[in-house]
């Protein structure tokens, strides 16, 4: 009985030690809640595609993620997609709630759907949640609870179930369903037949069948732990964590490698297990996870883990060659220092120090399973670890002890501690640089003791190196400058302290610091590396390091056994790699995953080899596998994502999925001449690392500068053919291949070729219209010239007629003058011929003689007779008329009731004479003149109101 219950100890108790044993080294774990990808809590299931977008099943449809941008596309019902499957060529089938069908990206990249739900029976196509979908050839299967709808090309079978069915998979050509209470079958010759029906299968939950061993298979199971399946033969495989398996359920599993499987359970996060059933890895909370209970599982192009949780996504870099190692995991401590001794890793935090045995068998020695513990009395802060003479010292707050084992020896306290240097070769005594200058540690018989101060500065010397050429120690405070400290020929005792700062050549006298690298003593600073010139006595650019970091600003520098250097300079890391040739004898490798995750002012780099570089974080310790990590094991790649129309609403042009022949042409009109285009990279463990270069062939010039943006806008774009192209690069100098999208902007309405033919005939037109003006023009100016001329003429006759009148007025003011004159003479004449009747007249009665007065009244008769004649007046009237354009005759003509004494009373008026003047041309009284005139105004049927002086001044023949 003592025999048993040993053996069963020995059997129990290691599987208990291993059990929490994890490997120290914790790859990078990333997660992502609903408000991240702004989808559904719930993801079901994942695929990846062969670009490398991953596709999920999510609470409120196909999640897409190209590692930048999320995409989210519901179904036409709004079901739950429960599972999602990527077949050879490209189409992604989906099974939700009552519905199944595939989303294909159309001419336009962007993702739509296809329902298959029509294609089957009838009276089949009623079904609930739809868990599995299985490829096999150019089958595709269906799972839903009750039924497996099986399509075959145009052919669709249905084969339902009446209790349930629980699990369908797929193993090489071999696709397996567990139908409950019936077994596990296998799909063959066109049905189900069963090759277990184990009761322990019959009645349990099968979540995963995958390969093992040959033709053995590994089943899991939801809560009756793991099994082998060895022909028809069902063998239970204990394993240390079976108390898990029960209680906490398997949800599902998949194959990672020949030796390792993932499990996905509800409450115990990810278990990754070995061939022999042994935990190696788990991921919960803990870890990192924002959930631990795992719905799906996807092993990825990369070899890394994605996870689709109860609540939200979760990523895990199992592949990277960068890892954390978490000394104290409840307080995720900082680290100062690390080394390896004695087959253990010590690590120096801010309390303490912590180690743990490793496995030095394995090349990465993170993947070591073992625990870290705390190395007694070495509480508080921790400034360095360093191994000499094949022992390890510790320098800390307190002072510097000898670790050995998990215990300490301390050789002084009060004076706290920086670091350490081996004085030369040959000489095993050691110098340490102190908060208040250097202490000399001696080594004699295999120990350590302190033999005192060298140099009592009262200046913390953080930085040191030991120059053996000119037998001083260099060493440096960032804020004070460089000391030179000149020793004695023992090399134990300080002979003179010389502070060399900004007059002796250092750019600046603060942010110097000392190391000793290619076996030079180099001052790191603010304008890169320099060296101390002993002839001169000044320091200079390094002509070795000034090629290689030109005027960067270095704070830390170390090497490694292979003869690179590893620097830090503003919170980045990287390495200077002198056998990753390329066009030089060296090459600079950054590690931006590292920035700002480095203990800023106390860097601390421990390159052990190859595959174990160990650096000093703000939470831990980062370990990277850089052979690992230099042979870049997966090259960038670069996705183009989606193509928006700036200032559009439901402007995606281009969806970002390419179709099957990966080209894209399209066409957009003028008013869409601004574009956004969205791209990406699926090295998702690299994320940090990827930049971007674009072109936009058309338009730029060149390529753009190398970005981590993933997004670029271009505005008012003329029209043309343009092709955008995009590149990646990660951080190795690795360039993808380009990716492009050709696209044409049409002309602007204006700038068709209709317009141009509007154009053309408008201009003809116009041509047309101005050949007619300027006809019209040329008409309007002859016509003017012609109008000109003619009102020259007209003005000329005018003119002329204008002299013409006003000679014609000259004419007949004269001749009114002659007239007048002439009247006048007539008036005189009659005036005389009467003075001369009234003269004669007494004479006649006074004379006697009878003789005599007759001759008198002979002579007075003669003169009234001479009064009388008539010829004056036709003389008169014929000139009258002549120079007022007959105005008599006119009269006459018009008034044939006037007599000549009217006529001649009308022509004396218009002469304007007076009545007493007339009336003595007319030999009448001035009073007969009224009369006359009273006459001649009824003659002439005048109104009252008319005078007869204007009416005859006015009448012209015309008028009259």
């Amino acid at each position: 009985m003592r025999y048993f219950f040993l053996l069963f100890l020995m059997a129990i108790l290691p599987q208990f030690y291993l059990k929490a044993q994890d490997p120290i080294g914790l790859p990078q774990v990333s997660s992502y809640t609903s408000l991240d990808y702004k989808g559904g809590t719930q993801n079901w299931g994942i695929a990846q595609d062969r670009n490398g977008i991953l596709y999920f099943a999510n609470n409120e449809g196909l999640l897409t993620y190209n590692g930048a941008y999320w995409k989210i596309y519901p179904t036409p019902n709004k079901t739950i997609i429960r599972s999602v499957k990527i077949d050879t060529s490209g189409k992604i089938y989906i099974g939700g709630q009552d519905e199944i069908g595939y989303f294909l990206p159309n001419e336009y990249g962007i993702l739509t759907y296809h329902s298959l739900k029509h294609l089957i029976p009838t009276k089949e196509r009623q079904f609930a949640d739809v868990w599995d979908i299985v490829f096999n050839g150019k089958e595709i299967y269906f799972r839903t609870v009750n039924k497996i709808i099986r399509f075959n090309g145009n052919k669709v079978d249905v084969y339902p179930t009446p209790i349930a069915w629980v699990y369908m998979g797929r193993i090489g050509n071999e696709v397996f369903a567990q139908e409950i209470n019936i077994g596990l079958k296998v799909f063959k010759e066109n049905k189900w037949d069963v090759i277990c029906d184990d009761k322990r299968i019959k009645s349990g939950n099968v979540t995963a069948v995958l390969p093992y061993n040959g033709d053995t298979l590994l089943i899991t199971t939801l809560n009756d732990g793991l099994f082998l399946l060895k022909g028809k033969e069902l063998i239970n495989k204990k394993t240390a964590e079976d108390k898990i398996f029960y209680n906490d359920r398997i949800n599902g599993a998949i194959q990672i490698n020949k030796d390792l499987y993932a499990l996905g359970t509800t409450s115990s996060g990810l278990l990754i297990i070995n061939h022999k059933g042994t935990l190696v890895r788990q991921f919960s909370y803990t870890e990192g996870l924002y959930n631990s209970n795992i719905r799906n599982i996807l092993l990825d192009q990369h070899q890394n883990l994605w996870l689709g949780l109860d609540d939200g996504i979760s990523f895990i870099a199992f592949n990277s060659a960068i890892k954390h190692i978490y000394p104290d995991r409840k307080r995720q401590v900082s680290s100062y220092a690390s080394r390896i001794f004695d087959n253990k890793l010590y690590v120096g935090t801010s309390n303490g120090v912590f180690s743990a045995p490793l496995n030095t068998k394995q090349e990465d020695l993170s993947n070591s399973q073992s625990q870290f513990s705390e190395v007694v009395n070495t509480k508080g802060q921790t400034w360095g670890l360093a191994e000499i003479n094949k022992q390890l010292l510790l320098a800390n707050e307190d002072g510097t002890s000898v670790i050995d084992g998990n215990n300490v020896k301390q050789l002084y306290k009060g004076l706290g501690t920086w670091l350490f240097s081996p004085i030369a070769k040959g000489n095993n005594n050691v110098i340490a640089g102190t908060y208040t200058g250097l202490q000399y540690i001696s080594f004699k018989d295999n120990e350590f003791s302190n033999s005192g101060t060298i140099a009592a500065l009262n200046e913390p010397l953080r930085f040191m190196a030991i120059d053996e050429k000119l037998n001083c120690i260099w060493a440096s405070h960032p804020y004070r400058g460089i000391f030179k400290i000149d020793l004695s020929p023992d090399k134990q005792k300080m002979i003179k302290a010389t502070l060399l700062t900004k007059k002796d050549g250092l750019p600046l006298t603060l942010y110097n610091y000392i190391f000793k690298v290619k076996n030079r003593i180099v001052a790191a600073t603010a304008d890169g590396i320099y060296e101390y010139d002993s002839v001169n006595k000044k320091f200079k650019p390094s002509q070795f390091f000034r090629p290689i970091f030109k005027k960067l600003s270095i704070q830390y520098l170390t090497e490694d056994p292979d003869g690179n250097i590893w620097f830090v300079t503003t919170k980045k890391v990287g390495v200077v790699d002198f056998k990753k040739n390329r066009n030089s004898n060296f090459t600079i490798v950054e590690f931006p995953e590292l920035t700002s995750k480095i203990v800023a002012g106390f860097e601390n780099i421990y390159p052990y080899n190859d595959r174990n570089i160990f650096i000093g974080a703000n939470k831990g310790l980062i370990h990277i596998d850089y052979r690992k990590y230099a042979a870049n094991i997966f090259k960038p790649n670069v996705l183009l994502g989606q193509i928006r129309i700036v200032g559009k609403t439901d402007s995606v042009f281009f969806g970002g999925y390419f179709t099957g022949d990966r080209k894209a042409k399209h066409k957009l009109s003028f008013e869409y001449n601004s574009l956004h285009f969205e791209y990406a990279s699926t090295l998702f463990e690299q994320k940090e690392n990827i930049e971007f270069s674009y072109k936009l062939e058309g338009y730029d010039d060149d390529w753009s500068a190398w970005s981590s943006k993933s997004e670029k806008d271009y505005t008012n774009l003329a029209h043309g053919k343009y092709v955008f192209l995009v590149k990646a690069r990660n951080n190795l100098g690795n360039e993808s291949k380009s990716i492009s999208y050709e696209f044409a902007i049409a002309p602007a309405w204006y700038r068709s070729n209709v317009a141009y033919v509007i154009y053309f005939l408008l201009f003809v037109y116009t041509l047309y219209l101005l050949i007619k003006v300027q006809e019209k023009d040329h008409k309007k100016q002859q016509d003017n010239l012609r109008q000109k001329h003619q009102l020259e003429i007209e003005r000329n006759e005018q003119q002329i007629t204008k002299l013409q009148k006003k000679q014609l007025e000259a004419d007949v003011e004269f001749k009114n003058k002659e007239l007048a004159t002439t009247t006048m003479h007539l008036v005189q004449r009659g005036k005389l011929l009467s003075k001369i009747g009234d003269e004669l007249l007494p004479l006649v009665q006074q004379t006697t003689s009878k003789d005599t007065a007759n001759d008198l009244k002979k002579v007075i008769r003669l003169l009234n007779e001479a009064k009388k004649l008539d010829n004056d007046w036709e003389q008169f009237s014929i000139h009258f008329d002549h120079v007022h354009a007959n105005f008599l005759s006119n009269l006459k003509e018009k008034y044939p009731n006037l007599s000549p004494s009217d006529l001649k009373l009308c022509a004396y008026l218009k002469l304007n004479l007076s009545s007493k003047e007339i009336a003595q041309l007319l030999n009448i009284t001035p009073r007969a003149v009224e009369v006359s005139r009273y006459r001649l105004r009824k003659k002439l049927n005048l109104k009252p109101e008319v005078n007869l002086f204007d009416f005859l001044l006015n009448t012209s023949p015309k008028n009259t």
